[in-house]
This record gives structure tokens, C-alpha cells and sequence, in this order.
């Protein structure tokens, strides 16, 4: 089945938002083409890397099935994602089986992790939530007020082996697995959701010690690798990582990663350094992005799928079938995912 250009320009895009209706704009881009939701957290639930307790308290699997039901209704074909962590963030809560805590983590046996992983996705299937944006494979070796709190281990080797485990587990149960942030974000100066000169110091030797657990989820077949929000001073001192060539042909070109690239936030500071969210959007896509994460405000996300088409309209800023090519296997990720429908 061909698809017109408008959407193209949206099967592209993955809208966030806090809470568990669909606003008029996430509703209208679902009519238009869109197949992705993201069912997110607030700014505070983020930071304090737990569900809000009245949240907790309200939600149950109904709640997810009613909003996964209705985005799916439109759309047809639909990927519902949470953030779903091992020792993070765990936007299901309380309705889905518990990993073990992150203080239990380094110990836990891959086995162990594997079949709780299968649980919580078969939990969440139920609920009609088919993509976890989880695991995080970076290994922090310095400050990291971003990710500290969320990793798993120190140790490269122990979250290679943990975060395969978690892979394979989801995804035999229906979920696909999303392994985070390429290319490793040992430590930062800032947190790049707020801070514009937030960057990953690390050098090249540190950055290439800390690959083995994005080497691992590449080999257990996970489905989508999100590339980081900033700059990776070893790799691309200009852009943040998920607008960098250099960055995204390390992931494509020398690890061969052939699945979906999924840049993080576009709207965070140290990914805008000052430019538009339409520009990177366009840059993303152009680096070797295929799905871009963005948040739903305003009218943002129909106002970013329309810059989308129009930069294949006017010729020159984007290629037609370089959007085709990733709209059309973000709309196979779903066609093999969404057995809801």
C-alpha cells in the first residue's frame, strides 16, 4: 500500500505526553498517519524516578486499555510505548510483576531477569502497551545527573548480559525492547533535558569500553536503539548525538545495527543548543534517524509533521525516500507488534 507524503511525515513521529488521554492534537495526527503513542511521566515523576503516589493510586490496567483502545481505533496499526526500566523508571508501576531493586540488580542472575522481563510484557500486552523504552546500557563512570539512579551496573560485561536477558524476555512476550542511550553516556557536565551545555566528556577509549552492552542488545535482536540528546565530544564536537552522521553511521554502518533508530527528546536543551525543534527534527532525520521522540505540546507535533512534509515538498532538505524508508519500518515494527488490533 503506498502512503501519501503527510503520513509519511508522521508514521515518523512518537508523541509524548503525561497523562492518559489523547489530546485533540495527538488525536488528529493518529487520523493523518501517526501510529505511536508515548504514555509518559511528568517532569517530577522523571526526577524522582517514581510514579506520583495519587498517579499510582487512580491508574489501573483499565486506565492503559482504555487510551491504548482508543488511540488504536484511529491509527489502525499502533505502537504504545512507556518507559519501562530495570532500577528506573517503571511507568507501569504497581500493575505489572517488579525487577528486582537496583541495589539487588548486579546480582541478579539473566535467567532470573529474563523471565521477569517476559512477565511484565505479558502484563503490559494485556493492557495493549507494545514498546518499553528500556533498557539503559550506559555504564557511568563519572557525574551524571541525568541517568544517576537509573543504571544497572558499573561493570560493561554484567549490564551486557542483564540487558540482553531483558530483551529477549519482552520481546518473546509480544513488546518491543528499546535499548538506550547510543552511544553510551558515561557521564555528563548537565542534564541535557535542561542544561543547553550539557556533554559527554568521556574519551574515545572510555566510550568504545563501554559498548559491549549496545553490542549485546544488538545480538538478542532488540527492535529499536534510541540515540542520546547530547553532544559526544569524543565522536562529534558540533551536534548532539542523535543530529550526528558520525554518530548514527557508528551504530549503522560499523556495529550494524539494521532496526530502528529512535532519537531521544528533540525539545531538550543540550539537543536545541538554540535551534529550532524544527531543525533538528529534519537534521535527525537526515543523520539516520527513523523515529523521532517528541513532546506533545500545543499544537508541536502536527506543526513538526507538517515542517517534515514540506522539507520532501521543496526538495533538497529531505529525500522522499529516505522518509518513506524509515516511516515504512516503523509501520512493520508495528504491524509485527501490535497483536491487539
Amino acid at each position: 500500500m503506498a502512503h501519501s507524503l503527510s503520513e509519511n511525515a508522521r508514521a515518523v513521529l512518537l508523541p509524548a505526553f503525561a497523562d492518559t488521554s489523547l489530546s485533540e492534537t495527538v488525536r488528529r495526527f493518529l487520523d493523518r498517519g501517526g501510529v505511536s503513542i508515548l504514555l509518559g511521566e511528568t517532569r517530577a515523576e522523571y526526577v524522582g524516578r517514581a510514579m506520583d503516589p495519587a498517579r499510582r493510586a487512580a491508574e489501573t490496567a483499565g486506565t492503559f486499555e482504555v487510551v491504548t483502545g482508543k488511540a488504536r481505533r484511529r491509527a489502525g496499526l499502533l505502537l504504545a510505548a512507556v518507559d519501562q526500566e530495570m532500577g528506573g523508571i517503571a511507568r507501569l508501576h504497581d500493575l505489572v510483576p517488579a525487577f528486582p531493586s537496583r541495589a539487588k540488580l548486579p546480582g541478579a542472575s539473566p535467567d532470573r531477569i529474563e523471565a521477569t522481563a517476559r512477565q511484565v510484557a505479558t502484563a503490559a500486552a494485556g493492557m495493549g502497551v507494545n514498546v518499553f523504552l528500556a533498557p539503559i546500557l550506559d555504564v557511568l563512570d563519572g557525574q551524571n545527573a541525568w541517568l544517576a539512579g537509573r543504571t544497572l551496573s558499573d561493570d560493561p560485561r554484567q549490564v551486557a548480559d542483564l540487558s540482553a536477558a531483558y530483551i529477549r524476555g519482552v520481546q518473546s512476550a509480544g513488546v518491543a525492547a528499546t535499548a538506550k542511550h547510543f552511544p553510551g553516556f558515561r557521564s555528563t557536565t548537565g542534564d541535557p533535558a535542561t542544561d543547553p551545555d550539557a556533554r559527554c566528556l568521556t574519551d574515545l577509549a572510555a566510550i568504545e569500553a563501554g559498548l559491549p552492552p549496545f553490542r549485546a542488545a544488538i545480538a538478542a535482536g532488540v527492535e529499536m536503539m534510541m540515540v542520546g540528546p547530547a553532544i559526544v565530544q569524543a565522536l562529534d564536537p558540533r551536534v548532539a548525538a542523535l543530529r550526528s552522521p558520525k554518530v548514527i553511521g557508528k551504530l549503522t554502518g560499523e556495529m550494524g545495527f539494521t532496526g530502528i533508530t529512535l532519537a531521544d527528546d528533540l525539545d531538550g536543551a543540550a539537543t536545541l543548543r538554540g535551534d529550532s525543534v524544527a531543525t533538528v527534527a529534519i537534521e535527525a532525520l537526515n543523520a539516520g534517524c527513523d523515529f523521532l521522540l517528541l513532546a506533545d505540546i500545543g499544537t508541536q507535533v502536527e506543526d513538526i509533521a507538517e515542517v517534515i512534509a514540506a522539507a520532501v515538498a521543496r526538495g533538497g532538505a529531505l529525500s522522499e525516500e529516505r522518509l518513506a524508508l524509515s516511516a515504512d519500518k516503523v509501520r512493520d515494527l508495528a504491524r509485527r507488534y501490535d497483536t491487539a488490533r
